[in-house]
């Protein structure tokens, strides 16, 4: 194990020499001491309660967790070399007793002793006479090159060995009940393995957990306060991170929530249309949980989300501690009243609350807004990926553990991902995205029109917003664009070959037949106003509902087809050409199927990002300005 936990670098313990095996139980077991014998305890590293301990704390359809969310343990388990000895000593000292009884008698009352740790250099920890005396053969000095290799093969033979016994067990089974789950209505299928997979990752502004009063509300119940809305591909390869502004003003739909007593209960929505509700709501207002949140985003993006994660203040606290800080990079000096953010500028190393004082503050940056502040945490958001895919912490057993204990205390997730195992289902799945192809953007919005002179919230910019959605709908990476473009690019070349009418030449008739509501009309706005074709009329609703968008044309108006192809995106199979020439100031037919998604958006899926679109790939480190 590494040497920030367990002892001096000097000592250069190796992790296989971790595990010994206990004469008295029969299962290798993990020696905390470099020279004393293995005390008895679940966990590889002090201070984690055994799973048959009662816990505290219950929400409504939640399993309830060693915490109740955003407290603070007065032990510091989570943080990396940190161990509690009281803990385990007394599990000991309660067990011996069970332990001997079951022994024969000339054991009773004692326990055999565990052997003792081996150093790699004369002169170290544990003298060579007590490794000899142990019955253990000296070992040839190692090569110095082969460390890392060594330290990595350790901690694969010691997770292995600890999975299969029962200290490791017991563990597990604690780590499963500091898990916190909500019945959402996901079940408890886990993770899908031949879709792609949406996950709505929350941050609540919930002020529990020492430390955190002094932070603005702190009688909030817990709102939407950060939202990612993270989109992984369906071959695991890129995601997309997609920030959604807490201030955003959007419609929130009736939501059904499991009570405490286990009956469902309807929380009525709010339309955007007069109320004006403001996203941040759909969680905490009037009773709504994360699954109204999810809802919410799937009524706001069209992408069903399949899974939920939230944390509150205190998680961003513990996480960062348990990798060891996170790096972050500041353009100018800050000194924020509000947060208690005080850095010099350039780059620097937080966690715990200086974390947390980053990713809150929001007067210090750009136009101190919580657009800017969206893009600072997007920059923590990605300097945390990296650092827990860095060898530094994959490499180290004691920094796994660490993560572990705090990941599953600190976040609240639904019940289909409500155990360790599908947990760790999910991380498989995300371990070999490069962070190079994790792409964040910001949903597009604009300054809500209806506040002046003084904006507060903001709403959709729907002109760069619906091509976005078309992206995520459709599995297309923000990282991958380019590559599909360009194969988009050769098809629609091949269609579009031959002469293209001017836009006021054009002449078109647009049908409703399965698009949202009003989509006929929005298409003949976009058509007249965007692309200057004013010989468009809107002609309602389809005979019948189709299920794709087609245009109907004919021969002697191919141009004006291979216009609109291109303006609308097209396929060739959307295109269909009759057999007699139109007469006089006839028009076209443009029937909008099940799979037209808004004006301007491409019907085969869209050639590239909206102009415009703040969007920013996870291997880059930015300065917060």
């Amino acid at each position: 194990m590494d040497a920030h936990s367990r002892g001096g670098a000097g000592d250069e313990i190796d992790p296989a020499d971790q595990w010994v095996l206990n004469p008295q139980t029969g299962n290798y077991e993990l020696r905390l001491d470099h020279s004393a014998g293995q005390p008895d305890s679940p966990r590889p590293r002090g201070g984690a309660p055994r799973s048959g301990a009662p816990r505290g704390g219950s929400g409504r359809g939640t399993r309830a967790k060693g915490d109740a969310p955003g407290d603070t343990d007065t032990d510091t388990a989570s943080v990396p070399g940190s161990r509690t000895g009281s803990r385990s000593e007394s599990r000991a000292d309660a067990r011996s007793g069970s332990r001997s009884g079951s022994r024969s008698g000339s054991r009773s009352g004692q326990r055999a002793e565990v052997p003792a740790q081996r150093s790699r250099r004369a002169g170290k920890g544990q003298p060579a006479e007590a490794a000899t005396a142990a019955g253990r053969r000296k070992r040839k000095a190692k090569k110095a090159g082969k460390k890392k290799a060594l330290l990595w093969t350790g901690g694969v033979v010691a997770f292995l060995i600890v999975a299969g016994s029962s200290t490791g067990y017991l563990y597990y089974q604690h780590l499963n009940s500091n898990i916190t789950a909500v019945d959402v209505g996901t079940g408890d299928k886990g993770i899908a393995n031949d879709k792609p997979l949406n996950i709505l990752i929350i941050g609540t502004d919930k002020r529990t957990g020492a430390g955190n009063e002094g932070y603005g509300d702190k009688g909030s119940v817990g709102h939407a306060d950060t939202n990612f809305l993270l989109h992984i591909s369906k071959d695991r390869t890129n995601a997309t991170a997609l920030s959604i502004p807490r201030d955003l003003i959007t419609s929130i739909p009736d939501c059904e929530t499991k009570q405490p007593d286990g009956s469902m209960k309807v929380i009525p929505g709010t339309q955007a249309e007069g109320s004006n509700p403001r996203f941040n709501t759909s969680l905490g207002q009037d009773g709504r949980d994360p699954g109204c949140t999810m809802a919410t985003v799937k009524e706001l993006t069209g992408l069903t989300v399949d899974h939920f994660l939230m944390a509150d203040f205190n998680a961003v606290k513990t996480l960062t501690t348990a990798v060891g800080g996170v790096d972050i990079c500041l353009a100018h000096a800050v000194n924020d009243p509000d947060s208690h953010l005080n850095l010099s500028a350039g780059t620097h190393n937080v966690q715990g609350e200086q974390a947390l004082a980053f990713v809150r503050t929001r007067h210090s940056f750009g136009n101190e807004g919580d657009l800017d502040r969206i893009k600072v945490q997007q920059q923590f958001m990605a300097s945390l990926m990296r650092k827990i895919q860095s060898k530094g912490t994959l490499t180290s057993p004691s920094k796994m553990l660490d993560l572990a204990e705090a990941g599953t205390k600190a976040l609240t997730v639904d019940s289909g991902i409500g155990t360790v195992s599908k947990l760790t289902d999910l991380a498989m799945q995300l371990k070999n995205i490069n962070p190079k192809n994790i792409t964040f953007t910001t949903l597009p919005v604009v300054d809500n029109p209806a506040e002046y002179p003084q904006h507060i919230t903001v709403v959709v910019n729907k002109t760069q917003a619906d091509p976005l959605f078309s992206m995520l709908q459709s599995d297309t990476s923000l990282t991958a664009v380019k590559k599909k473009e360009a194969a988009a690019k050769s098809k629609q070349d091949d269609l579009l070959k031959g002469s293209k009418a001017a836009a006021d030449d054009v002449r078109i008739d647009v049908y409703n037949g399965g698009g949202p509501q009003g989509s006929a009309q929005e298409t003949l706005a976009w058509l007249q106003n965007d692309k200057q074709a004013p010989k468009t009329t809107n002609k309602g609703n389809a005979p019948a509902n189709v299920a794709t968008t087609t245009l109907e044309y004919a021969p002697n108006q191919a141009d004006q087809a291979r216009t609109v192809a291109a303006w609308m995106g097209l396929p060739g199979s959307a295109l269909k050409k009759g057999t007699k020439d139109a007469v006089g100031l006839e028009a076209m037919k443009l029937t909008l199927g099940k799979d037209f998604k808004g004006a301007g958006v491409p019907i085969t899926g869209p050639a590239k990002v909206p102009d415009g679109v703040q969007k920013v790939e996870a291997d880059k480190q930015v300065c917060a300005k």
